[in-house]
């Protein structure tokens, strides 16, 4: 299971509450693009309306600029398979709970592509900056076992 593009700050902005694997209609240039790692996942977010989920806002480059369809866009709408009970769970938390949904990162699953998303919620400044200055602590404390063998 090899991970084709990850969503970084995902992680660093919202708090994960719970995590869901849906499969992603995709074309076949775009296919090929995904497995060579050029798409963005930064800003993006899952959309759910009419007993449907969709992917907003993430960029999948051309696999070939040159061969590219005019029409091409990089940035558009793409649909994800769920089952209607996930759906029905998903619909739930974020129109009434309040939470969003967050594309983690796009992988392989055998041929197929996936996409990881969380429900999350949205941190304020001062839970990240405890995020970053755990973070820290913990670097300066493997920093000095290290140092100490």
């Amino acid at each position: 299971m090899g991970t084709y593009i990850q969503n970084r700050k995902a992680r660093f902005n919202f708090e994960i509450i719970e995590t869901f694997e849906a499969g992603i209609v995709l074309s076949g240039q775009e296919v090929k693009s995904i497995r060579n790692g050029k798409g963005k996942l930064e800003g993006a977010y899952v959309l759910v309306r009419g007993g449907e989920a969709f992917l907003v806002s993430a960029s999948v480059s051309p696999y070939q600029v040159a061969n590219t369809a005019k029409n091409y866009e990089p940035e558009r709408v793409r649909k994800l398979l769920l089952s209607k009970k996930e759906l029905a769970h998903l619909e739930q938390q974020t129109e009434t709970a309040r939470l969003t949904a967050v594309p983690i990162r796009l992988y392989s699953a055998g041929r197929n592509i996936k996409l990881e998303f969380a429900i999350a919620r949205g941190k304020r400044n001062y839970d990240k900056r405890e995020t970053l200055k755990a973070r820290d602590s913990k670097r300066d404390i493997d920093r000095t076992l290290k140092s100490q063998q």
